[in-house]
């Protein structure tokens, strides 16, 4: 390779961020390199998408090939706590748009995407790792080692971070700040589930939605169960670092422990097997100084990550990407662009509003509003939006005021 390579923009980072923007960008001769530390397929979380992916996926020219890949449906959310229960449809949401998603095992959704961008012409290097950036001047370098341990440089008019928890500028360019959000961990691991179509009817389970449980005896403890269309389940537990020290230090063993102290969990997994890998992932909430600058900016989860109770993740991710595309082609169009304002304000109203959101869940707000029997429809629809993913729509009031709101129906539900 040459000393000093040239391009438009680099992307760091194939996930899905990194595709979509790559993608967006090169249906319009936006000229991309994608440079992935890792090679593909490769293991992650963040399973379960949301409706408002789909629309993004479109916008990328992708949407049919996840649409016929065999995934599994997924229509909405459940809520589980002490006996009670109660699920949103996202086909009944306020906001247009895709009511129904998939819920997909990473390693073949991200090779999926990126396999699809490269059909579409984007060239993505593997096992290429970022080694430096020098942003001094108006057209970044970057220097890279590539799969063979051989050094270069690559310089272009943009760089667009897509490195997820990898967090690539953030950490070369000291942009890392602490996230406001209290310190989590998950543990998590894939079960072959063995439940059956009668169990499930007898245990009133949805395979087509994601269900979210309460810790029956702390109710800032949350488990997931993301079902897959293999027979596979992905199951994570989330709480503070100090909850698990009362938990064996072996993973499996910890999950065990905990699914068996959640009734519903409990008897749905009685004939699971829980033979596949499982991970643990700690303090993931993560913060920048700033999102964007004149020849740089943040994607996804290299940005800001919240947390993954409501499955946001990868719906910001895609977003950022859109988000970011756009500005970009307004720019190599010879627009005037405000990163700030044109991306990282916009992006931010969806963050948020997740943020408001999630910390109402975590003090309780939110979660009286889940459980609560009464719900009005309309509200339920507008709330239904939202974990859908259309968090940007701000015509919603429960986007345009989140805090405010949430207070306020929380109050309500709680009397």
């Amino acid at each position: 390779m040459s000393t000093l390579q040239q391009t438009s923009v680099v992307i760091i980072g194939a996930g899905p961020s990194g595709t979509v923007a790559a993608a967006i960008l090169n249906r319009q001769n936006i000229g991309c390199v994608v440079l992935e530390r890792s090679t593909f397929p490769r293991f992650s979380i963040g399973e379960s998408l949301l409706p408002a992916c789909m629309e993004s996926l479109k916008k990328a020219n992708m949407f049919e090939a996840v649409n016929l890949a065999g995934y599994q449906f997924k229509n909405g959310a459940a809520f589980r706590y002490q006996g009670q229960y109660t699920h949103f449809d996202f086909t009944e949401k306020y906001t247009p748009g895709e009511g129904t998603t998939f819920q997909v095992q990473r390693a073949s959704f991200d090779k999926l995407l990126a396999d699809e961008a490269q059909k579409q012409g984007v060239e993505i290097r593997y096992q290429h790792t970022v080694t430096a950036v020098d942003v001094a001047s108006k057209r970044p370098v970057l220097s890279v080692i590539d799969e063979v341990g051989n050094p270069y440089q690559i310089q272009a008019d943009f760089i667009l971070d897509a490195s997820g928890y990898g967090r690539v500028l953030p950490r070369l360019l000291d942009l890392e700040v602490p996230s406001d959000l209290p310190q989590r961990s998950a543990l998590f691991t894939h079960v072959t589930d063995n439940i059956s179509d009668s169990l499930a009817a007898e245990l009133n389970y949805d395979r087509d939605k994601i269900t979210i449980y309460v810790h029956p005896d702390n109710k800032s403890v949350w488990y997931w169960l993301i079902p897959f269309s293999n027979g596979v389940c992905s199951v994570g537990v989330v709480s503070t670092p100090d909850f698990f020290r009362a938990y064996p230090d072996d993973e499996i063993a910890a999950l065990k422990q905990l699914t068996s102290e959640e009734p519903h969990l409990k008897q749905l997994f009685k004939n699971a097997d829980f033979c596949h890998m499982s991970g643990t992932i700690g303090g993931y909430s993560a913060n920048v100084k700033h999102l964007a600058a004149s020849n740089y900016a943040m994607l996804g989860n290299a940005g800001e990550f919240l947390d993954p109770v409501f499955s946001s993740g990868v719906t910001i991710a895609m977003k950022s990407a859109e988000l970011a595309a756009e500005t970009l082609i307004r720019q190599f169009n010879g627009e005037a662009v405000d990163w700030q304002k044109d991306y990282a304000e916009p992006l931010m109203v969806g963050v948020d509003t997740f943020r408001a959101y999630v910390e109402g869940w975590y003090d309780g707000r939110f979660q009286n509003v889940v459980f609560f029997e009464n719900a009005n429809p309309d509200i339920k629809k507008k709330i239904s939006a939202i974990l859908a993913g259309y968090a940007w729509d701000t015509s919603n009031p429960y986007v345009a005021n989140p805090q405010k709101r949430l207070s306020t129906l929380a109050e309500i539900c709680s009397e």
